[in-house]
């Protein structure tokens, strides 16, 4: 598989995850993007031992997009900060099966995950275990088709919970196109790590060494994607 690297230096390396691929190694021992761009790093840098790399953040694995990953402890550790108090900032494309009640918005709930059925829930605040999860969003289009009222949106995820986005617009019977996990739409398919119509496309950040702020782009592509026509944004 070859890799989609859209930067690399001493300190990151930013590249498009496709869909199908887990961002970490699971119990499927399927190829994953850690170990993939350990290896690039391993053959580029014509290392003795396995070099240093740190997911910042992960993306479910029927998920495409945009990762940016630490190659030192120090980096990672800056990155990690950027990410949980929200200087860095996340945006999602998304086709939805439905519409929502309003052109923008927030979403806020609280979510609990089962590690052992790998299922988020949403939950109330009391529950244990519950994370609270917020997200943003904008329409940008919704279309009557064949196949019922679809969305485009866009949506800034503001906390990075387990499955977020897709379980909080499922929640809302707004759920992601071609997700057997959450929408019940599609849920008598065969589970299988398909594209499902959700996509990272944007993300920025401040470089962990230089300070300098980064931003990166990746449009979706993909037969999840081909129900409607995109505009880039």
């Amino acid at each position: 598989m070859r890799l989609n690297i859209l930067h690399e230096d001493e300190s990151i390396i930013v590249c498009v995850k496709p869909y199908g691929v887990p961002s970490q190694s699971d119990k499927t021992n399927s190829t994953d993007m850690t170990g993939m761009l350990k290896l690039h790093i391993y053959e580029k840098e014509n290392r003795s031992e396995e070099p240093y790399l740190a997911a910042i953040h992960r993306l479910d694995r029927p998920v495409g997009g945009i990762m940016v990953f630490a190659k030192t402890k120090e980096a990672a550790a800056n990155l990690s900060k950027q990410s949980e108090n929200g200087d860095m900032v996340k945006y999602y494309q998304a086709i939805l099966t439905g519409e929502l009640p309003c052109d923008e918005g927030v979403l806020t709930d609280y979510l609990v995950h089962d590690s052992k059925s790998n299922i988020t829930s949403v939950a109330t605040k009391d529950t244990p275990g519950a994370k609270y999860s917020e997200l943003s969003y904008e329409v940008l289009d919704v279309m009557e088709t064949d196949k019922g009222i679809l969305s485009y949106v866009l949506i800034t995820l503001v906390t990075g919970r387990t499955h977020q986005i897709r379980v909080q617009m499922a929640s809302r019977k707004c759920g992601i196109w071609g997700d057997t996990k959450y929408n019940p739409k599609f849920q008598k398919v065969k589970k299988q790590y398909q594209q499902i119509g959700l996509h990272a496309s944007r993300l920025e950040f401040d470089h962990p060494v230089t300070g300098e702020h980064m931003v990166f782009k990746n449009e979706p592509e993909g037969k999840a994607f081909e129900v409607i026509e995109l505009d880039e944004f």
